[in-house]
């Protein structure tokens, strides 16, 4: 399972808003210049290898969900990961912090057995 805080929610749907109320940049026409429906959005997590600790986590919007994606919900914010970043993500919390200096999305991973300097990468 991979959790959001309330924080983090909120600063996820206000990245929501501004793809468009429906999940996009723009309608667009169907059929006979009707408008289609718009697609839900969705926080991508996942692991990618990289970094200087050897993977990287990503957050992405995203209206696509994969066959075999995990899909977890809260605070009305739809989190989606792939099976194989599962494998690193399970038990992860999304948050969101406010600094003096800036304001992120940190994930804290429980799986990680250590963090590069900057945060962006993990080992475990």
């Amino acid at each position: 399972m991979i959790t959001i805080t309330e924080a983090a929610a909120k600063e996820v749907l206000k990245v929501f808003d501004r793809h468009g109320q429906s999940g996009a940049d723009a309608p667009t026409d169907g059929p006979a210049g009707t408008a289609t429906e718009p697609k839900p959005l969705y926080l991508r997590v996942s692991v990618v290898g990289g970094g200087c600790s050897g993977f990287k986590q990503a957050l992405e919007v995203t209206d696509t969900v994969g066959e075999n994606d995990e899909v977890f919900e809260e605070h009305g914010v739809k989190v989606i990961c792939d099976p194989k970043s599962h494998i690193y993500l399970d038990g992860a919390i999304i948050d969101y912090k406010t600094g003096v200096m800036n304001s992120e999305f940190v994930l804290d991973i429980p799986t990680a057995t250590g963090r590069c300097g900057c945060g962006a990468s993990f080992s475990a």
